[in-house]
């Protein structure tokens, strides 16, 4: 490595770059992973369709570009369970149409393309992964709400 380094002054010049950019990816990673896993955790066991730490798969690199596939299919099945028993109108399988725009643009742009097409899906990516994120977040809110609303009911109910 130190030869390659060596023999090639501008691989020294952006390893310092590239290290920064995978460890700010792997970093993004874990938050979106966390924020899947949260959403889960307030879903029925009976309701889901995968595990919550589960979701920590998604911070694995490589593996996660399959993994992505598995939680945006799986997670749109628990919620739309979910969303099914609690009788909360939501359109049919929430986030999925989001989810697989961001698995296939991630795919693209880890295979090996030309670089535009590459450049192309990541930038495709990043936009699906805020909207996807985004998604995600707000049907956790809105179970975060529902959860709330029934334990109210509940303690007025027991009062």
């Amino acid at each position: 490595m130190e030869e390659l380094i060596q023999n090639n002054p501008d691989l020294a010049k952006m390893l310092p770059y590239v290290i920064a950019g995978a460890i700010i990816q792997i970093t993004l990673w874990i938050f979106f992973a966390h924020t899947v896993r949260s959403t889960l955790k307030l879903i029925q066991k009976e309701n889901q369709c995968i595990l919550p730490n589960q979701a920590w798969f998604l911070a694995v690199p490589f593996f996660n570009i399959y993994w992505n596939f598995e939680v945006v299919r799986r997670l749109a099945d628990s919620l739309n369970n979910e969303f099914f028993d609690r009788k909360i109108a939501v359109e049919e399988n929430p986030t999925r149409k989001q989810g697989y725009i961001f698995a296939v643009s991630f795919l693209v742009g880890n295979l090996p393309l030309p670089v535009f097409l590459r450049y192309l899906a990541s930038v495709v990516n990043f936009i699906y992964l805020i909207v996807y994120w985004i998604k995600i977040a707000e049907y956790k809110k809105l179970l975060k709400a529902h959860n709330k609303h029934t334990e109210s009911e509940v303690t007025d109910y027991n009062l």
